[in-house]
């Protein structure tokens, strides 16, 4: 298992973080997520086998926001 923090831009409630975290969560190979609305971040521990940092940043765009 790898940890891998990125920006999250675009969120302003805790709506936000949830959709975020629901979003990154259901990422085959995602083992952990937390979302950070003070810090407009997001750290995800999973298989690099299984998932890329690609895969994280589409899921944060079909939630709705960036991830630059």
């Amino acid at each position: 298992m790898e940890t891998l923090e990125f920006k999250v831009e675009g969120m302003d409630c805790d709506g936000c973080v949830k959709s975020v975290t629901r979003m990154l969560g259901g990422i085959a190979g995602v083992d952990k997520v937390e979302v950070s609305l003070a810090e407009g971040k997001a750290s995800v521990g999973y298989d690099p086998a299984r998932a890329s940092l690609a895969d994280f940043k589409r899921a944060v765009e079909r939630a709705g926001f960036k991830a630059p």
